[in-house]
């Protein structure tokens, strides 16, 4: 491994049981910082010395409200300056916040209730409706629910999450928690079946900072943090959180969708007169913003960097981001079991169409069908070895076994191996397609159809024939008032890549399916044309 010299707080000088709390570790990093601006939203903003004594006046109201160490409450908020505080608060306390999406619809979230044993729930007025319904549904029952942001008048057991806060003294010290033990869980985003709970120590988000945030990415205390993605993901908690937080910058936080518009007005500083220097996104987000008429010229925003993270960023995006704003766009792969990047390109190093080197401290394995190691050129199935992986999958043990493999993770992507050393990405290993008895990347295709000045997004699948032999599928999303017909599309792809690997059939579609973080989600594609069959 390639191993920085980094020596963990709780293995300095003085012995005894290692203990460590990330929320006590922040407040105590940044304690100079104390009139400083940690965050911003909608609503207001909120330093770094108001931060540490609302932290630690949430720890003591959980604590109050009869919640103990190891317990779990859940996290059902929009991006605001109330989320920090509820899930620092809870991981100060000892007690254990399940962060989740806020586009869940109330069968989902009485899953959650009940897989998770919430007890209590913190959750943002506008999804309230949706919580309730649940908590109806569900084989559970809640101790406490606490509102932020109300949009209607709150009823017995709801309390306003400013008053649960504000009538309760900090607690005075934060929990004797050790490294090892469970911090918070994130939840996978379950594009096959039931979304999986990945339980997360205490000591993995300083490992991201540690490993990623500060030597590779290069965050400073001057930056200004902006992240499309939620604080919900493990891409956008490290976003707009731990990273921030772990350098002392200060963080401009969304409630709503990050549609082009929602974020070029953020941009742009219209929010509190505040100007990102970093912008973190996604391909699907970036290709929508380069799309848009309202894209702001360089002179109107303050970019030095931006982060591209949830699937691989085609190079033509990257070229055209860094063409328009003059700021790379550094990609990156991590995942919710590894809790944030492990593969990344570097802002003084950007190799377009790859997602980089290993981020130092963490071991990279491509391995074949047979698990051997698979020569360079030739993909494999990425596994990873590092510090920030999840303990396991909550109430899962077979689903555990298959991806934490003796201090390995197994990711699901297919990855290549390049002579430089950089990474390629390949697709998920379920999405891979073998034509003609060789592997195509569905990804590759993608990432060429794309390059057509006509093409807003692509996926592409495999599709059997009459003979029963696997073909390639496009389904391609135009840009709004552009013209391509099939025939030319065909060609494009030819001209670019091998003949075999170019899509024998195009479908024109208005939109793709999509997680909530973005990404494509190809079983629904396959799902449908295995219906239409």
């Amino acid at each position: 491994m390639q191993n920085p010299d980094i020596t963990p707080p709780w293995e300095r000088p003085g012995g005894g049981v290692p203990r460590f709390n990330f929320a006590q570790y922040l407040i105590e990093h940044n304690a100079s910082r104390s009139a400083k601006t940690a965050f911003v939203d909608d609503h207001g903003s909120l330093s770094y010395g108001e931060l540490a004594l609302r932290v630690r006046r949430m720890a003591a109201a959980l604590r109050t409200a009869g919640l103990r160490r190891e317990e779990r409450v859940m996290l059902v908020m929009q991006d605001c300056n109330d989320w920090p505080v509820a899930f620092l608060g809870a991981m100060y306390a000892g007690i254990v916040p399940v962060a989740v999406n806020t586009l869940l619809t109330a069968d989902d979230y009485a899953y959650l209730l009940e897989h998770s044993r919430a007890q209590a729930l913190l959750v943002s007025g506008a999804v309230l409706p949706a919580l309730n319904a649940a908590m109806v549904r569900a084989d559970h029952e809640v101790r406490q629910v606490v509102v932020s942001h109300p949009v209607a008048p709150l009823h017995a057991p709801e309390l306003d999450f400013d008053a649960f806060v504000d009538s309760h003294e900090p607690m005075p010290r934060a929990a004797a928690t050790g490294p090892d033990d469970p911090g918070f869980w994130l939840y996978s985003s379950g594009s096959t079946g039931r979304p999986k709970g990945a339980v997360h120590s205490q000591a993995n988000p300083y490992w991201t900072i540690e490993l990623y945030a500060r030597p590779v990415l290069g965050l400073r205390e001057d930056d200004v943090c902006f992240s499309a993605a939620k604080l919900f993901f493990a891409y956008g908690l490290g976003n707009a959180l731990t990273f921030p937080l772990g350098v002392g910058a200060s963080v401009l936080l969304m409630p709503e969708r990050p549609t082009p518009q929602a974020v070029f007005r953020r941009l742009r500083g219209e929010i509190a007169g505040l100007r990102p220097t970093v912008f973190f996104g996604a391909p699907t987000g970036y290709s929508g913003m380069l799309a848009h008429p309202e894209l702001p010229p360089r002179e109107q925003v303050a970019l030095r960097l931006a982060s591209s993270a949830g699937e691989a960023l085609p190079a033509d995006i990257g070229e055209r981001f860094k063409a328009h704003f003059g700021a790379d766009i550094v990609d990156g792969i991590g995942s919710t079991e590894m809790l944030h990047i492990f593969l990344s390109n570097r802002p003084d190093d950007v190799r377009y169409g790859t997602t980089g080197w290993p981020v130092p401290g963490y071991d990279i394995e491509l391995r074949g069908d047979d698990g051997g190691p698979v020569p360079d050129g030739e993909p494999g199935d990425l596994y990873i070895h590092g510090p920030s992986s999840a303990l396991m999958y909550w109430g899962n043990r077979g689903k555990s076994r298959e991806t934490f493999q003796g201090g390995w993770t197994k990711s699901g992507d297919k990855y290549v191996r390049n002579r430089d050393g950089t990474y390629t990405y390949s697709g998920r290993s379920d999405d891979m397609l073998k034509v003609s008895g060789i592997y195509v990347s569905p990804f590759e295709v993608e990432a060429t159809l794309v390059q057509h000045p006509a093409v807003l997004e692509a996926a592409v699948i495999g599709v059997p024939d009459a003979e029963g032999l696997t073909k390639t599928k496009a389904f391609v999303v135009r840009k709004d008032g552009q013209e391509v017909g099939v025939d030319e599309l065909k060609a494009f792809v030819k001209d670019r890549l091998a003949p075999y690997k170019y899509p024998r059939i195009i479908e024109f579609v208005d939109e793709l399916p999509k997680t909530a973080t973005g990404k494509i989600q190809r079983f629904k594609l396959r799902q449908r044309e295995s219906g239409a069959a």
